[in-house]
């Protein structure tokens, strides 16, 4: 067990709020002097107090953010209204927090870094990991630091998808004595591979948890190298058993790690379960892992994982068939790893269209009555309703025939399951007459060519020699932000994102001196007879090879399958030259998150955190960071007042600007407005219209100059 002393010494390091609110104060102050008017009062605060408390923990789920997607089902709404359509404008910022790691690590290791984290508001704290799994517990009000843990993470190991933490996990052991160390825990996966439990109340490591309150993930074969396997998502925990995926380098073998679901008993750490997701019959592969956050049914103990494509991603002549239970939607028995269902979204993947997004845990009303269910977002852009109990589609999927001839040696699944009640969040077709051209009539432009040069015939067209088109890319459609739903109006929220993917198979005789070009991710998949390099499609100016928008947001009634609308988000303003802030949109990983105020919330890749009306998909405000926030902003109620915050560190595979912020809004206090710098440069294009005026008038200056200069010559 933890040091009592070490513990209660670590309490008291944690400074009290210096306005500690007392909520009995006003109240004391105006106390009548007649004893029966004071009984009176008592009374009927006791009664409020009771029926308030008993709201309160009625709604705790709600008003809360205590887990990474707000609920452990990955709803991402909040019951708050205090920040409205009406009053958003008058948002400002509350505070800002740095992680230190800007100032003190080398510049080329945070180019290798993803700040994607999410906090949660728990224990009276903000609570979340840095890329480099430090935990950092804050003050809701005013971001001061109250505790930090750090796990001494090697930064040699250059791990595949960077260094990157998306959150944390907070649970409760309710078998605990309430003032015990560790009753409350905090969960996290590392990218060297550990599963550490700390103190919710302190960031003390719960001794009683593993070996000093971790955990080394046995994984089963020697690594190409030591960043190959990595933990980047939270994991789950329900029933006292908590529950961890994996994140694996991709393309590198055919014999690369498998994608094993590990489950841990959450109080001492013992191993329970182990769930290999692809099944081995005949098949030579590895992966199929859950990198993407898991959802969690406590009432039915049920664990719900999305899983990944298996290795390598773009030739699978050597797993024929369609590979169950790879890119599925699986789930457990989380106390004993049972299967009770699996629904496959693709068969034989071959797009690197894995489960990118969390499933989300609801009830929507089907025009048939209500029913639980689960809904899963893919990269495709499709959306799968799917009965919670049964896996079974809550509305028809149909199997469709797709794109044939793969590569030499490939077998493809000739269909593809297709929704058709929920039209597909993003266009799935793109043309040459798609390509961006900025001079058009002359001639055709280098994205016309790329266009038309590639294999393109739609959706699952596959891998080729030749080069072939994937659209959506393999960043989505919809990625690990997730989707939101807010169940009182019953709509689906989603960020998508619209850009295309060049893949071309390497010959193995030519892969060994092939020599990739700058902007191509090349991937040897040793093993198999091809080798692979994929590139986002660009125009020489650095812009997307397709006509915009890059980056919407999509509103969809799900009873209805139907799109309510769509949303522009973001600009180029901070990708760009010049900061010129074309209203383009731009490709959005992260996600979002929706209050029953009737406002989504969202970052994108420029430098802004955003509120759209729900109902409208209006833009209604934008608040200035210090970097793009690539992350999902949450909300939580701190003193009677609303905060939204998200994370704003960029995000260096996108090419964006790196920080290591933690920013939190508010909405201004009486005597507060915002300033006229955030309505004014604060704002897209800002920047570029006070840089123009100020050179504007530096030119009138000098030519002013210059002319009295000229006359003065004249005179003499």
């Amino acid at each position: 067990m933890v040091d009592e002393k070490a513990y209660k010494a670590a309490l008291e390091r944690i400074p009290e709020p210096k306005d500690k609110y007392d909520p009995w104060a006003p109240a004391r102050a105006n106390l009548p002097e007649s004893r029966n008017e004071v009984r009176r009062i008592l009374r009927t605060c006791l009664w409020v107090s009771a029926g308030l408390a008993f709201l309160l923990f009625a709604a705790r789920p709600c008003f809360a953010w205590e887990s990474w997607g707000g609920d452990v089902g990955g709803s991402r709404f909040s019951a708050l209204r205090e920040i409205t359509p009406d009053n958003v404008g008058q948002l400002v910022r509350a505070f800002e927090y740095h992680t230190g790691d800007l100032a003190a690590r080398p510049p080329e290791l945070m180019r290798r870094t993803k700040f994607q984290a999410t906090p949660l508001f728990v224990e009276d704290s903000l609570i979340f990991c840095s890329p480099f799994n430090e935990v950092i517990a804050l003050d809701p009000g005013t971001g001061a630091q109250k505790w930090r843990f750090d796990p001494g993470i090697a930064t040699n190991q250059r791990p595949a998808n960077r260094y990157v933490c998306r959150g944390v996990t907070y649970w409760i052991d309710d078998r605990a004595p309430r003032a015990s160390v560790c009753r409350s825990r905090i969960f996290m996966g590392t990218n060297d591979a550990r599963l550490i439990a700390l103190d919710a109340k302190t960031g003390i490591p719960c001794a009683d948890f593993g070996k000093g309150g971790e955990i080394k993930l046995e994984i089963g074969m020697a690594l190409d190298w030591p960043g190959e396997f990595q933990i980047t998502s939270p994991p789950a925990v329900g029933r006292g058993v908590v529950v961890v995926g994996s994140a694996i380098g991709d393309n590198r073998r055919v014999d690369a790690p498998s994608g094993v679901v590990r489950a841990f008993d959450a109080r001492s750490g013992l191993p329970l379960w182990t769930f290999e997701p692809l099944k081995r019959d005949g098949i030579e592969a590895g992966h199929a892992n859950v990198w993407a956050p898991m959802s969690v049914d406590d009432a039915r103990g049920l664990v719900f994982l999305p899983t990944s494509s298996p290795s390598p991603d773009f030739w699978g002549g050597k797993r024929p068939g369609n590979n169950q239970h790879a890119n599925s939607v699986v789930a457990l028995r989380i106390e004993t790893g049972e299967l009770v269902w699996a629904f496959q979204t693709v068969h034989h993947d071959v797009w690197d269209y894995d489960l990118a997004a969390q499933p989300t845990l609801t009830r929507i009303d089907t025009g048939e009555g209500q029913r639980d269910v689960v809904i899963q977002p893919t990269k495709q852009g499709f959306v799968f309703v799917l009965d919670r109990d049964t896996g079974k589609p809550v509305w028809p999927v149909e199997e469709r025939a797709v794109p044939q001839g793969g590569a030499e040696g490939e077998a493809l699944s000739p269909t593809q399951p297709f929704p058709t009640h929920v039209p597909a969040l993003t266009s799935q077709r793109i043309s040459p007459d798609d390509a961006l051209s900025l001079l058009p009539g002359l001639g055709r432009s280098s994205c016309e060519r790329q266009f038309a040069e590639a294999r393109n015939e739609g959706l699952f067209t596959p891998p080729s020699v030749q080069g072939t088109l994937l659209f959506p890319f393999t960043g989505g459609g919809v990625n690990w932000g997730s989707a939101a739903f807010d169940p009182v109006n019953q709509i689906l929220y989603a960020n998508t994102s619209r850009a295309a993917h060049l893949v071309k198979l390497i010959p193995r005789a030519e892969a060994a001196g092939f020599n990739p070009p700058p902007g191509h991710d090349f991937g040897r998949q040793r093993g198999a007879p091809f080798a692979m390099s994929r590139a986002v499609m660009m125009s020489p100016l650095g812009l997307l090879c397709n006509k915009p928008p890059w980056g919407e947001m999509v509103a969809v009634d799900l009873r209805g399958g139907k799109i309510l609308w769509r949303a522009v988000v973001g600009t180029t303003e901070d990708l760009a030259p010049l900061g010129v802030p074309l209203p383009w949109g731009a490709p959005l990983v992260n996600g979002l998150a929706v209050t029953a105020g009737g406002l989504v919330f969202t970052g994108a890749m420029d430098a802004y955190l955003r509120a759209f009306d729900a109902r409208s998909g209006r833009e209604l405000w934008q608040g200035r960071l210090p970097v793009p926030g690539v992350a999902n902003p949450m909300t939580y109620l701190w003193k009677g007042e609303q905060y939204v915050a998200i994370g704003a560190g960029g995000h260096s595979e996108a090419g964006t600007s790196i920080g290591d912020s933690l920013v939190a809004f508010r909405l201004a206090r009486p005597g507060e407005a915002p300033s006229l710098r955030s309505r004014t440069i604060d704002r897209p294009g800002g920047r570029l219209l006070a840089a123009s005026m100020a050179l504007a008038l530096a030119i009138i200056v000098l030519v002013i100059a210059g002319l009295r200069w000229r006359r003065r010559i004249g005179r003499t």
